[in-house]
């Protein structure tokens, strides 16, 4: 598969999110680390069946678990502060891309059963070529969530009161 463009919308994502000035989404929406863990979760899950396909398994993707708030804030725990999920978002972003470079043609060719939701909405619950699902991030996924980070920039972070 050829990588370049999703390669190109993670260092437009990256470069957004290691801006200073990422506050909180004015509807109650996800803020910069939600966004930035849902990406490390959805990429986990397509590398995951993306070597699934190679070692002759029958993955499947159900992107539920990237939209769960309990596995977010899990994620999100895991870091040090978003400087370092911004690193290991960058770092898995390389490594999916790695995976999908050495794809041949009949293992990107490959349906996987995919059940996508989104706002609580059914989107598809049907197979989907491994590559359809590679490439959706480049073309939609990543972009839409680089927009979103671009929606949080100059938006005030919530005030916490002191102990």
């Amino acid at each position: 598969m050829d990588t370049a463009s999703l390669r190109g919308a993670y260092d437009r994502l990256l470069d957004v999110a290691a801006g200073p000035d990422l506050g909180e989404a004015a509807d109650g929406g996800w803020g910069a680390d939600q966004i930035l863990a849902h990406l490390l979760s959805v990429d986990a899950s397509i590398a995951a069946a993306a070597l699934g396909v190679i070692a002759g398994s029958r993955p499947t993707f159900d992107n539920r678990i990237c939209l769960d708030t309990w596995n977010l804030n899990r994620i999100i725990a895991e870091h040090a502060d978003r400087a370092a999920l911004t690193d290991h978002v960058r770092r898995q972003a390389v490594l999916l891309c790695d995976i999908a470079d050495l794809l041949s043609d009949e293992a990107a060719s490959v349906p996987v059963p995919t059940l996508l939701v989104s706002n609580g909405e059914l989107v598809l619950d049907q197979p989907v070529p491994l590559a359809s699902l590679i490439d959706g991030l480049a073309e939609d996924h990543v972009p839409r969530h680089t927009q979103q980070l671009l929606d949080l920039i100059g938006h005030p972070h919530p005030v916490t009161a002191s102990p």
